[in-house]
């Protein structure tokens, strides 16, 4: 794999589980800067159709994506019960909006399988593997490869 993840002390790596729809992704939790509740974000012009907006986050400007939407799924209708992971993608700050976030994980290597052959190419492009743990199925996802570098530089 060649994605980086917290590494324990016992070799497992720690990431954040979260809900989009009806499926589950996790991502490191060492791109995580925090978690907060859904603020409406101010609408861009000619935004990608993924960007919601912006918002102010302690007087800097942080960029709302609809992850749903990013990944090719039905775009999200945020409510006050949807939450926003504050996420380092590379050296910009992004904000990502998920359903709900689920739990944080500690995870070998043996954990993670390999994304399936069968899978769609956006989430082949998009998931580093997939964990099969307590009877779900949790995509684990790369930000820096949702989010390449020239389209956070659009953001």
């Amino acid at each position: 794999m060649t994605y980086a993840a917290k590494t324990l002390t016992n070799g497992g790596r720690e990431l954040i589980a979260f809900r989009v729809g009806d499926q589950e992704f996790c991502v490191n939790i060492m791109s995580v800067r925090e978690i907060r509740g859904w603020t409406p974000a101010t609408p861009m012009p000619h935004a990608p159709s993924y960007m919601l907006g912006v918002i102010n986050l302690r007087g800097a400007v942080l960029p709302i994506i609809d992850f749903s939407a990013r990944l090719g799924m039905k775009p999200a209708e945020p409510t006050a019960r949807h939450v926003i992971i504050v996420a380092q993608v590379g050296s910009q700050v992004v904000g990502l909006l998920v359903d709900a976030v689920s739990d944080i994980l500690t995870v070998s290597q043996a954990d993670i399988q390999p994304t399936p052959e069968i899978a769609s190419e956006v989430e082949r492009n998009f998931a580093r593997g997939v964990l099969a743990i307590e009877g779900r199925m949790i995509c684990l996802v790369e930000l820096d490869t949702v989010f390449p570098y020239d389209e956070r530089e659009a953001a």
